[in-house]
């Protein structure tokens, strides 16, 4: 056999700069009598007929680019390159063509080229044409695993070996050596083998997938990824997918091409998740092609099965039935599962049209009868297709769970299947019902009701799910903080009812049950706080802050925090009234030094009263706990609050003052009748004085003035709930500080402070006109 290091494929750059490949053969450098000179000469593989005859002059310049190559021009526009397949080859003849000019031959150019020269040189080192493929046989494996694992860097010619790969029916011919291998058992070959392949998928192209994930190939294609070198022994993947892995059918198809297309599917992803080493960052952008075949092909598979209304109802039909058998009930589900997860990789329109049609069909009273199914299996398929459903359209779960409430009792209910299912979920690490949970937090949030129609749909939704649902959600916290299990001596030692707070997986499941409770606070506003209040909700939650979990102790915290950050002064006086800053100060004081999660979250609920200054609270706590929590100086907290309250003592002191003089000189008429007659004769002798011209009738004039006197009486101070007081906006400037306006002649007298009795009726009277008695009366 010739030497293979000196087999090269020659391209031409031609005066319409388009590169033309001239053919494979073996090059070498020769004496040439018509040049009378050394010259490179090409020989084809097929009929040893001359390729290529090129002088080598003194002064042409060569260059070697990346080992496999050397380029040159010979003439104006016309470039030649010779593409080695072995790199020692392309060294072998550089040094000739260096010795032939007088050159270093470490140098890449044997002369000095132009700026111009240089940029065509760099033209023609990255052009397409310049991979070159040996024959497909045995002894050549080895330099086609090189060639297709060397060429990741350039696209170009990835391209370029892929159409090559595509022409010549390479993959058909790789992929009966694979067999001959096998039957010789030479394992080298199929070591050879299995990075051909592995190269050809990264090749990313689309054309070589189709061929080797076709009926025909793909199994052999299995087949060489078997032979992976790093395994000590080869994985039988082609039995365990020929054996094992059986396609079933659940209702039968009639449609051969959907039945094919779902093979190929399963196959191909096996090879993508199975055969497949995890790729690195290099490799991932390289099977983008392969994803996106699977993802096809699963688009295919969901719009196929979609518009079959008659299969899916059929499918449906058979869950519904009670005397299915379990096991034909598991598949029929798990098939379901299948179909909800291959749409959600696909289009938002084709998920949406799938989604759409199964909610048609019925499935939600399905799912509402395989959810109590004994089998864990059927219940983790149903809740994971009913999350499917709900990230989907909640808004139409939500009708479904309306309609309800008119036709069944609480404990048939949907919604309350969903709670039932997550409080009885037996995983120690609770996963379904961390599913489940989101499922309800999607159902409650306002933010995907906005899309409702109707405002009254999402008030009545809520106002039914705290009426018929809510006390199903809270029955485990209600339950773990009954007087039985919240002893003191339970509370740290005693793990053995399942109910109580240090049961690992019951702190875990409270935990979840805070956790919606507390989203339900913050966008719930009045149906929580109404619910938290007839139960003494905070009450029983602050009970889990004896818990040995931290966790659920900050989840009882959240709670709470998350009530003060509403700042609603009727949740304040909740707490304040209930003393329930107990809890967490004892928490802050058990806790110790220890400078951790718990330490902070304390800290930061008193640290947000402060800032925020919310007065009512702020006072509670000082004066409730101040003595105790002074001692802790490492913050400023305690402190501030401190100084708060005192600032807020000092402000209501001088309110009350101010007050205090005020209510001095505010009068109204209220007097003695030789008191009226006094004031009277001295009113006469100040208008003589002032030389006002007598009127014609005097009894129409102090008609009159009466009238306008009490038209522009004011009201009575009210006396507020805090101590303050307001008066009319009709109460003029001069009445409130005890004088007159210079051109009024009234005069104005002391009266008493109402009563509390006095304030009640005046408010009464307040919405009454005809009970208000007149001023001066």
């Amino acid at each position: 056999m010739e030497d293979l290091r000196y087999r090269v494929n020659v391209h031409l750059l031609n005066e319409n700069e388009q590169w033309i490949s001239l053919g494979t053969g073996h090059v070498l450098s020769t004496y040439d009598e018509q040049f009378q000179g050394m010259s490179l000469l090409v020989l084809s593989d097929s009929d040893a007929s001359v390729i290529l005859r090129s002088q080598i002059p003194p002064d042409r310049p060569y260059r070697k680019h990346e080992g496999t190559r050397i380029v040159w021009y010979e003439a104006e526009n016309r470039g030649l390159v010779l593409n080695f397949q072995d790199p020692a080859g392309c060294q072998d003849i550089w040094e000739e063509i260096c010795q032939v000019q007088g050159k270093n031959p470490c140098v890449l150019n044997t002369q000095d080229v132009s700026d111009e020269s240089e940029e065509e040189f760099g033209e023609m080192s990255e052009f397409s044409d310049m991979i070159a493929l040996p024959d497909c046989e045995l002894d050549t494996l080895d330099q086609i695993a090189d060639i297709v694992t060397s060429v990741n860097s350039s696209p170009i010619h990835r391209e370029r070996l892929a159409l090559m790969l595509k022409n010549e029916a390479y993959i058909q011919k790789l992929l009966q050596l694979f067999h001959t291998c096998e039957n010789l058992e030479n394992t080298e070959g199929l070591y050879c083998l299995y990075e051909i392949i592995k190269g050809i998928i990264l090749l990313n192209e689309g054309c070589l997938l189709e061929i080797m994930f076709s009926d025909e190939y793909i199994m052999d294609v299995v087949g060489c990824l078997e032979y992976d070198p790093d395994l000590d022994q080869p994985k039988r993947h082609r039995d365990y997918l020929t054996h094992n892995a059986k396609f079933k059918e659940v209702i039968p198809m009639t449609n051969s091409e959907l039945k094919q297309k779902i093979h190929q599917t399963y196959i191909v992803q096996y090879i993508y998740d199975i055969l497949l080493p995890v790729p690195n960052m290099l490799e991932e952008k390289f099977l983008s092609t392969l994803a996106t075949f699977i993802l096809y092909n699963k688009a295919e598979i969901v719009c196929t099965l979609q518009k079959d209304h008659t299969f899916l109802f059929e499918a449906l039909a058979q869950l519904m039935d009670e005397t299915i058998h379990e096991n034909r009930r598991c598949e029929l589900l798990l098939f379901f599962k299948e179909l909800c997860s291959f749409s959600q990789a696909l289009q938002p329109e084709i998920t949406d049209e799938l989604l759409e049609t199964l909610l048609q069909l019925g499935i939600l009273p399905v799912l509402k009868i395989v959810m109590i199914s004994c089998n864990l299996q059927v219940r983790s398929a149903a809740a994971d297709i009913c999350a499917y459903l709900v990230e989907y359209s909640p808004s139409m779960i939500r009708e479904f769970i309306i309609s309800e409430f008119h036709m069944c009792n609480d404990n048939d209910l949907f919604i309350n299947v969903i709670i039932k299912q997550m409080i009885c979920d037996t995983d120690p690490e609770l996963g379904g019902a961390v599913h489940l949970m989101a499922v309800l937090r999607t159902l409650l949030d306002p933010s995907n009701m906005l899309s409702t129609p109707e405002k009254t749909k999402r008030s009545k939704f809520l106002h039914l799910f705290y009426k018929r649902c809510m006390h199903e959600f809270v029955t485990p916290l209600l339950a773990a903080t009954s007087k039985h299990n919240c002893e003191e001596d339970d509370m740290f030692g005693y793990d053995k009812t399942k109910n109580c707070p240090n049961n690992n997986q019951t702190a875990q499941l409270l935990a979840l049950i805070l956790e919606l409770l507390t989203f339900c606070v913050e966008h719930h506003t009045y149906n929580m706080r109404k619910y938290i209040l007839n139960k003494d909700l905070l009450r029983k939650a602050l009970i889990l802050m004896k818990s040995k979990h931290t966790h659920l102790i900050l989840c009882a915290l959240r709670f709470m925090r998350r009530i003060i950050g509403l700042k609603d002064e009727v949740y304040n006086c909740y707490i304040i009234k209930g003393n329930l800053f107990g809890p967490v100060v004892n928490a802050l004081l058990d806790n110790g030094t220890r400078y951790n999660m718990l330490n902070s979250a304390i800290l930061e609920l008193f640290e947000y009263i402060r800032v925020e200054n919310i007065k009512s609270l702020v006072s509670h706590i000082v004066e409730k706990f101040y003595n105790t929590l002074e001692s802790i100086t490492y913050v400023q907290t305690f402190k501030g609050l401190k100084i708060n309250y005192e600032q807020e003592r000092y402000r209501q002191s001088e309110i009350r003052k101010n007050l205090h003089f005020v209510l001095q000189n505010i009068v109204v008429f209220r007097g003695t009748k030789e008191e009226m007659e006094v004031k009277e004769v001295c009113f006469t002798e100040d208008a003589e004085e002032a030389d006002m011209p007598p009127l014609e009738d005097d009894d129409e004039f102090m008609e009159t003035k009466r009238t306008q006197e009490h038209e522009d009486m004011i009201d009575s101070p009210k006396r507020k709930s805090s101590g303050d007081f307001s008066f009319s906006s009709s109460y003029s400037a001069c009445a409130a500080i005890g004088t007159s306006s210079p051109g009024d002649n009234t005069v104005v007298c002391s009266v008493d402070h109402p009563d509390d009795e006095k304030e009640k009726e005046d408010e009464e009277d307040e919405t009454s006109p005809k009970k208000k008695p007149h001023p001066c009366s």
